[in-house]
């Protein structure tokens, strides 16, 4: 029996510092930002309690570009992509270190006046000369939600559109 495995982050917050855009040596554009979300609750005496969760987010190549562009510190934005983590050691310390990571497919940009008309502008990873990062395979996108499709770098979606 062949299992089926699914590695998939959608998040919707604030980007908290400028996005930091670099060149790797086999001239691939990578853009590194972090998101907060913020999670909010009542607890049992009824008071209301928040927490924010930040996520590190990694970019490459064409949406990479357009994030460098477009996002800035503040900026409203929904973040589609797959979890992952990668280590490494630290030599000053002699530590191995660990970070996770949102590898970022899509990314929609929810700020009402950078968008445009009350519309939201959607970008994603273009599947050409993916040397450095391999698009992961959506065998779900069809099956999990017949009602979803697709959307291009030139179409636009409303936040209504969001299926949560």
């Amino acid at each position: 029996m062949k299992s089926m495995d699914l590695n998939k982050a959608m998040i919707i917050g604030n980007v908290t510092r400028d996005p930091e855009t670099r060149t790797t040596p086999g001239g691939q554009t990578v853009t590194n930002f972090s998101v907060a979300t913020n999670l909010v609750w009542k607890d049992q005496s009824g008071a209301r309690q928040e927490k924010a969760e930040f996520h590190n987010v990694v970019a490459w190549r064409r949406l990479a570009e357009t994030i460098s562009q477009y996002v800035k510190k503040g900026s409203r934005i929904y973040v589609e992509g797959r979890i992952q983590t990668r280590s490494w050691d630290d030599q000053a310390t002699n530590v191995k270190r660990y970070r996770t990571e949102i590898i970022a497919d899509n990314m929609i940009m929810l700020d009402r006046a950078g968008a445009g008309q009350g519309q939201n502008k959607s970008y994603q990873n273009s599947s050409s000369n993916q040397t450095e990062q391999p698009a992961p395979v959506d065998d779900f996108s069809q099956s999990s939600a017949p009602t979803q499709s697709k959307v291009t770098a030139d179409e636009e979606i409303n936040v209504e559109d969001i299926p949560f």
